[in-house]
């Protein structure tokens, strides 16, 4: 099995795939890095009361703010916030800081957040999104298309990783018969640094249907995709194109 996540995301999945009798190679394709003006994140959290929502779509994402909030001194203020989360990881680590997440979609995609919250909007309400640099703009539109005032800061980046020379070699040796995607981010970078030639015979599974989308763009046919976008939603996915 070869996973493809960051470093810093990948230490659940490989233990739960080693857990199913897997063996597993990590290539991380991308690292997540502060942004390179952290000036506006630190603005959204030193007014932060001023904000009606906050809308977190990814973990990274809660990681950033709560560390902003806490250099700003204005951990305490947030109490007055509302939280929604796109997806259970975002929800766990969110929870992980005592915040009450008030809005969570069935479908882990942005607009399915936008229609989680959508009733419990009101004209004008600020709602404060926090995102990766290179992140999907369809939630930000949708709040903006209701009437809502966005305030998107960029939270973290992800940069391509830079990819061990042996990498290549590695793969050639020893193919992997499952490829794990959990964004289109790491299934663009892993194209482009590694070729379709890196994918070789391998069954490729997707953490969810917008990573799905990607890969299919990408001309990736996709064997799985995750029920729910988690290390266990990923695991049941390739247990599935394994066995059928």
């Amino acid at each position: 099995m070869l996973v493809t996540r960051p470093k810093e995301r990948v230490e659940e999945l490989c233990f739960l795939l080693e857990d199913e009798g897997a063996e597993v190679m990590s290539l991380p394709v991308l690292e997540l890095r502060p942004p390179e003006d952290a000036r506006p994140l630190a603005a959204a959290a030193e007014s932060i009361q001023r904000y009606r929502w906050v809308v977190f779509a990814s973990p990274s994402a809660v990681e950033a703010l709560m560390e902003a909030l806490r250099e700003a001194g204005t951990l305490d203020r947030l109490n007055h916030v509302r939280i929604a989360v796109v997806g259970p990881r975002t929800a766990r680590t969110a929870e992980g800081y005592g915040l009450t997440v008030a809005a969570e979609p069935a479908e882990a995609t942005g607009l399915g957040l936008f229609e989680a919250i959508r009733e419990a909007l009101h004209p004008d309400d600020e709602v404060l999104l926090p995102a990766g640099e290179e992140g999907r703009r369809e939630l930000e539109l949708a709040l903006r298309e209701h009437g809502v005032r966005v305030t998107r800061v960029t939270a973290y980046r992800s940069t391509p990783a830079e990819l061990p020379p042996e990498a290549h070699a590695a793969l050639g040796q020893t193919p992997p018969d499952v490829v794990l995607f959990a964004s289109p981010r790491t299934a663009e970078l892993f194209l482009e640094a590694m070729g379709a030639a890196g994918l070789g015979q391998a069954k490729v599974v997707a953490i969810g249907p917008t990573t799905a989308g990607a890969l299919a763009r990408l001309g990736v046919e996709v064997a799985a995709v995750a029920e729910r976008p988690t290390s266990e939603g990923l695991v049941d996915a390739t247990v599935r194109a394994v066995h059928g």
